[in-house]
């Protein structure tokens, strides 16, 4: 399995939420996560997991609730055109 790893999260609002929502799309949709499990697949990309982290949950592209996460449907996640304007 050919692992891909980011050398640096872009600071541009759009290049990050690209890169967030490719780093996303590697767990699943009805699935209750430990951050522990997060940091494991995180952690095959990139160093910083918790900003990572953050960044989902920023982005409405995860959940959280007491160190359980939850990857939310496309549907919930903030738009391109609400977030970067």
């Amino acid at each position: 399995m050919l692992r891909y790893r980011i050398t640096s999260i872009p600071a541009s609002r759009k290049k990050r939420f690209v890169l967030l929502k490719w780093l996303v799309e590697k767990f699943e949709c009805d699935r209750d996560y430990s951050e522990k499990e997060i940091n494991s697949l995180l952690k095959q990309h990139h160093e910083d997991c918790a900003t990572i982290r953050r960044e989902f949950i920023g982005y409405r592209l995860m959940k959280r609730d007491r160190d359980v996460y939850r990857r939310l449907p496309e549907t919930e996640w903030l738009s391109e055109v609400s977030n970067f304007n």
